[in-house]
């Protein structure tokens, strides 16, 4: 059903070395700059342009507009809802208050009961200038109820460029914009770092911290190393490419549909890029039990998808790395080490705090001593949670349970009480079929 509404590096050659560096500079915009230089465990013939062992990401900075002459391509803005939170309406109308020539917004809501119709609706009424649909019903392609919400929307986009978002995303006016122009000649996808929008409380502290410290270190060096890091959260794709595969049904199987049309893309020598600007996450609600099942999920999607992180994950942890490091010394130039743990620990500390500020791009909404508890918090708690990913491998998202097949593939599990009716159906036609042969046989014999 469908409702119409208008980034030198340092290093010696032939060497095996890890070099990283990370540093804040400004220009004359105020722009910031986060610089990471990388020269990877390998032998180095030369390290320097042309060997591409030094790159540059910009968070924050201003991209040159298109020529007058050239026209913006138009965009379709797949939007999937499901229920409201107290920061959904605001979330949503920064969707049809950005700064871009051409676009639709095609609201997606599966159930046609959810109060997020009534929200989308009002918003259509407030802009009727905004080239915006609402669809309700989705379609059964796959398990990825994501997927089914999105796909009459998908099927129904007039334009070739795709931006897939999620309803806790909050947009800047120009963040389209800068969106559309990193999608250069040969790049198929453009996403968004993920981070948070600034909120009160303990819980919008510590996603804060995570989200601009652990997550983003592995994002960005991810990106450079080519390892596949995209998160859906915000995604702007060329859709011919994914309708090339099979078109979005193509994905249905996967819960990290995200990752998949990555894999996708690059597997057919199209190259990805993140965005100037982050993702500004504002979910209204924030709560340290959810945020920790959030980063659990994950956790077990990234297992099940690429199974050597269960012994590379913990070890990008400062804690469990520090200790390994600390043993490693100790044995090797018999140095003390808790000494050496305790300022391979302040030290990580330090790059995390540099990097939360570079990423937040102004002041911060907590003080010190609210980074150093949140900080501690989650580095200490993020390998009991990658234990508790390990343990129990099952997925739940929303009100369904997944079972996860090594390669990502996902299958619904059905609820215990199906489970148990069904197993009381099958022992109730086995009793009842050994009990009736007999007399049917001895009737016929007669």
């Amino acid at each position: 059903m469908v409702y119409f509404s208008s980034h030198p590096p340092v290093y010696e050659k032939d060497t095996k070395i890890f070099v990283w560096n990370c540093a804040l500079h400004s220009d004359s915009d105020s722009d910031s700059d986060v610089v990471f230089d990388f020269c990877a465990h390998a032998h180095i013939g030369g390290c320097g342009e042309e060997g591409g062992t030094a790159r540059r990401w910009k968070l924050h900075k201003k991209m040159t507009p298109l020529p007058p002459e050239a026209p913006y391509p138009g965009v379709s803005i797949l939007k999937p809802l499901m229920g409201v939170d107290p920061n959904l309406f605001t979330n949503l109308e920064s969707f049809f208050t950005m700064n871009y020539p051409l676009f639709e917004l095609l609201l997606c809501v599966e159930d046609e009961s959810d109060p997020a119709i009534m929200l989308a609706r009002s918003l259509m009424k407030k802009y009727p200038n905004v080239d915006s649909r609402l669809f309700t019903g989705g379609a059964s392609v796959g398990v990825n109820p994501k997927i089914n919400n999105m796909y009459p929307a998908y099927m129904a986009a007039k334009y070739d460029m795709l931006l897939i978002s999620d309803s806790g995303i909050r947009m800047k006016e120009d963040t389209l914009l800068d969106m559309v122009l990193h999608m250069t000649e040969f790049i198929g996808l453009v996403h968004q770092m993920p981070f948070t929008c600034d909120r009160k409380g303990f819980a919008a502290t510590l996603e804060k911290i995570y989200f601009g410290t652990a997550q983003a270190r592995i994002y960005l060096s991810a990106d450079f190393l080519g390892i596949i890091c995209h998160t859906g959260m915000s995604t702007l794709m060329r859709k011919s490419l994914i309708d090339d595969v099979g078109g979005l049904a193509k994905f249905g199987c996967y819960l990290a549909e995200d990752f998949f049309f990555a894999k996708s893309l690059t597997n057919r020598g199209w190259k990805m890029r993140i965005s100037s600007q982050p993702a500004w996450q504002n979910s209204g609600l924030c709560e340290i039990s959810s945020f920790q099942a959030r980063l659990t999920r994950w956790a077990k999607l990234r297992v099940a998808m690429v199974p050597f992180t269960i012994i590379l994950e913990p070890l990008s942890e400062c804690m469990v790395l520090g200790a390994f490091a600390s043993w490693a010394v100790s044995f090797l130039f018999n140095w003390d080490p808790l000494s050496f743990y305790l300022v391979h620990i302040l030290l990580w500390f330090l790059c995390d705090w540099i990097l939360i500020s570079i990423v937040q791009n102004g002041s911060l909404p907590f003080n010190k001593f609210d980074f150093v508890v949140g900080w501690l918090f989650r580095e200490c708690s993020s390998l009991y949670l990658f234990l508790v990913a390990l343990w129990n491998p099952s997925i739940r998202w929303r009100a369904r349970t997944y079972k996860l097949r090594w390669g990502g593939v996902a299958e619904e599990m059905k609820p215990k009480s199906e489970k148990v009716r069904a197993e009381f159906r099958t022992i109730y036609f086995t009793l009842l079929i050994a009990l009736e042969t007999p007399r049917y046989l001895t009737v016929h014999a007669i």
